[in-house]
């Protein structure tokens, strides 16, 4: 545990690093984008009525795996691949882009900006640095990552060739500068036992970041990584608090985050974010995870998909789909789960909030049958939208249906426009 010496200093460390205070509000309009397959929506947000209006699309060369703005909020870099989930060259595809958009400031339209580029494999997740000089791309299989310098006039430029290798560890799935945007933390899953092959350890690799040179700093992998499988990471916004969700294990582990841009030796605080821990089915895990805007709350998917057969059909198999949800001790950054919102369908894999912090939606993967009875009917895919009080609890609002027969619904997020 950190004492009251070094946590003031970390605070200042970190408020003078981001330029952030606890009085900071959004400004401007907020839209939320989601994708099927290829083509990815762009919907009006009213946080208001908590409600989602479709107004447009672009379709990308190949199925949208991940999608990050830039700072200045008038550009937006996706990540597609026809690559889907799972180990194997066979589930790899051959077709992997970045692309460029700029973002119409009043509507949040996107139209293609510069030439895309080519990628040597499936990018899992993408992020611009704090500073928006830098495009960094995540790869699961084979673990690696690339960087590539942005221009500046928001057009991809070139590759950064690293002069020393990174260590990627096992699995990448996330990347992300730190808020002083000096450090570089890649978290990487591992893989859990499977046919006769034993685990593969996670870890958190941590990066110095100098003109988009990745420079290794240190690896925190408890138990030597085995049992620790982290898939996405969010920072606390004005505090020294860093928030990873362990995939494999569905736990939420709080770090300390140093002056220097690494992390505490050991996680401060481990916690189960299932509402029931210790009836944890097969094929269960955690997703996404985001802070609150004003850093009160924590917001974590859990996700089961498993099948078993019923009636000569595959049906849910049972287990936990449903928005974890934390309050944060401003002291001591402890969470507390405060709550586990049913999520209205299968595998909510990513998710958003406004800047205001009133309103949540959840995008899921793809329908599933249900047992009810003696009966099986069918579970829509869709995006799930949430009122959030001011106790941080998620209230149900209303659910989209969407048809993902036409592709898969993988990534989602709300925007801020300038």
């Amino acid at each position: 545990m950190i004492n009251r010496r070094t946590f003031t200093g970390l605070v200042a460390g970190t408020l003078a690093a981001t330029g952030k205070s606890f009085a900071q509000t959004a400004r401007g309009k907020t839209v939320f984008y989601a994708n099927l397959g290829p083509e990815l929506s762009l919907y009006d947000v009213d946080a208001d009525a908590a409600t989602l209006t479709r107004r447009s699309s672009v379709m990308l060369p190949a199925g949208v795996q991940y999608a990050w703005p830039h700072p200045s909020k008038r550009f937006f870099y996706v990540a597609s691949s026809n690559g889907q989930p799972g180990g194997g060259a066979a589930n790899q595809g051959n077709k992997h882009f970045a692309n460029a958009f700029r973002i119409d400031p009043a509507t949040g339209a996107l139209t293609p900006h510069g030439q895309p580029l080519t990628l040597d494999s499936r990018p899992i997740h993408i992020s611009v640095d704090g500073a928006g000089g830098f495009a960094m791309i995540a790869y699961n299989e084979p673990s690696h990552v690339t960087v590539h310098r942005i221009n500046a006039d928001g057009t991809f430029g070139a590759l950064v060739q690293q002069r020393s290798k990174p260590d990627v560890g096992i699995y990448s799935h996330q990347i992300r500068t730190t808020p002083s945007n000096k450090t570089v933390i890649l978290v990487c899953r591992g893989n859990n036992p499977d046919g006769g092959k034993g685990e593969d350890p996670g870890s958190l690799k941590v990066f110095g970041l100098n003109d988009g040179q990745l420079a290794n700093l240190a690896s925190y992998a408890p138990g030597n990584g085995y049992g620790f499988g982290p898939r996405h990471l969010d920072f606390h916004p004005t505090l020294p608090f860093v928030y990873v969700s362990l995939e494999r294990q569905n736990k939420l582990y709080t770090y300390a985050l140093q002056a220097d841009g690494t992390l505490s030796r050991d996680p401060l605080f481990m916690k189960d974010s299932l509402g029931e821990p210790n009836n944890r089915r097969p094929g269960q895990g955690a997703g996404t995870i985001h802070v609150h805007p004003n850093g009160r709350f924590v917001y974590q998917a859990n996700r089961n998909s498993n099948l078993v057969d019923f009636q000569g059909k595959k049906i849910f198999a049972g287990g936990e789909n449903n928005m974890a949800v934390w309050s944060i001790d401003q002291k001591t950054g402890e969470p507390t789960l405060i709550q586990n919102a049913d999520g209205h369908a299968n595998q909510l894999r990513t998710f958003g909030s406004d800047p205001s912090g009133r309103m949540l939606v959840a995008a899921s993967v793809n329908p599933i049958l249900m047992r009810e009875g003696n009966t099986v009917s069918n579970l829509s895919a869709g995006l799930t939208v949430y009122r959030i009080g001011a106790d941080g609890k998620l209230t149900f609002a209303r659910k989209y249906d969407v048809d993902t027969s036409k592709g898969t619904q993988f990534w989602s997020g709300m925007v801020s426009l300038g």
